[in-house]
């Protein structure tokens, strides 16, 4: 928008780059172009202000396809005034000489001249298709043709305007429609996720059972090697208890050895003290029956006397003490008899 200073019965316009301002005074133009600035009468003076910058428009409107579907376009469509002066007569830009602001909403109708002429086009182009086309195929197809039927309309040629460019945003069904076509689609989704999450537990169950596998290969695997741990400490005890056998035999041999050594060396001296000891008795028997001898053979020349007082004392050696004896004629008899028998035969007592 220009800027306009006030002053007593005149006023000063000061444009802006992307303004092309006009000046008419008298039915004759006085000024035009870009970036104005001039002092003027505003009783007398007819300003137009038509903008040369691009601006843009965005569109959502409604179309019907072939198969009667009601569908939403949303679009944006870049536009400029490509001929200002040819706009200016065209359209009204023309603009308050006090405060410098249009009369009329001319950037609406413009808006609305545009808006309508890409409907148009857009409308006609998807009413002969079906709507899986527009919904698929429809942005692209739309953006081409409303953007060729903006740059060669005439209506827009002739009021100066020219479109820079047009985008198609999306092209939607109404939503109940919509829903209903991503059913299938959602569902497909849907069935693919399920098979995705069965076909990772399937996984997962495998793996568990690859694992339970080897876990019960590695518990065969540490049985068998128990077995034959335990067969092998059996075979170690065995030979263990064969050599404790075999050590204890041979302790027992050399015990017994040992014993019978023991026993014919204790035979052998007990044979040797009883032969020294016959011996000794043999010697000391002989001594007695010696000593016996001579003392027979010292009492052979005694009288009778004598020989009872010494068998009276022999006796009394052998008797247990007593107080007093009787010998009577009998008893001397007897004793003198046994002393004669103990004499010997021819050694009688004289």
């Amino acid at each position: 928008m220009a800027d306009i200073s006030r002053r007593p019965l005149l006023n000063h316009l000061r444009g802006t780059p992307t303004t092309y301002v006009r000046f008419v005074r008298g039915g004759a133009v006085r000024r035009q172009g870009v970036g104005q600035s001039f002092w003027y009468r505003p009783r007398t003076a007819v300003l137009s202000e038509v903008p040369v910058d691009d601006r843009e428009l965005p569109l959502l409107f409604h179309a019907r396809t072939a198969d009667f579907q009601d569908v939403a376009v949303q679009a944006t469509i870049t536009y400029r005034v490509a001929d200002p002066a040819l706009a200016a007569t065209r359209l009204p830009f023309d603009i308050d000489p006090d405060r410098g602001s249009w009369r009329t909403g001319v950037l609406e109708q413009v808006a609305g001249l545009i808006t309508e002429t890409a409907q148009q086009y857009a409308a006609e182009l998807i009413a002969r298709e079906p709507l899986t086309w527009a919904l698929v195929d429809g942005v692209g197809a739309v953006r081409e043709r409303v953007g060729a039927g903006l740059v060669g309309d005439p209506r827009l040629a002739q009021t100066g305007l020219a479109v820079v460019g047009v985008r198609v945003v999306a092209i939607r069904p109404e939503p109940e429609l919509e829903k209903a076509l991503r059913t299938p689609t959602r569902e497909q989704v849907q069935t693919d996720a399920d098979r995705a999450t069965y076909s990772r537990r399937a996984l997962a169950v495998e793996q568990e059972r690859r694992i339970a596998e080897n876990e019960l290969q590695n518990q065969i695997e540490l049985a068998k090697r128990e077995e034959q741990l335990v067969i092998q400490r059996g075979a170690n005890d065995q030979r263990r208890t064969t050599e404790e056998a075999a050590v204890a035999r041979i302790g027992a041999e050399a015990e017994g050895e040992r014993k019978r050594l023991a026993a014919t060396l204790d035979a052998e001296r007990v044979r040797t003290d009883a032969a020294a000891r016959a011996d000794a008795l043999r010697v000391v028997g002989a001594a007695e029956g010696a000593a016996e001898a001579a003392k027979v053979e010292a009492l052979r020349g005694l009288d009778q006397a004598t020989l009872i007082v010494l068998a009276v004392r022999e006796l009394a050696a052998n008797l247990p003490e007593i107080g007093a004896l009787t010998i009577t004629p009998d008893l001397l008899t007897q004793a003198i008899g046994k002393l004669a028998g103990a004499a010997g035969p021819g050694g009688g007592v004289a």
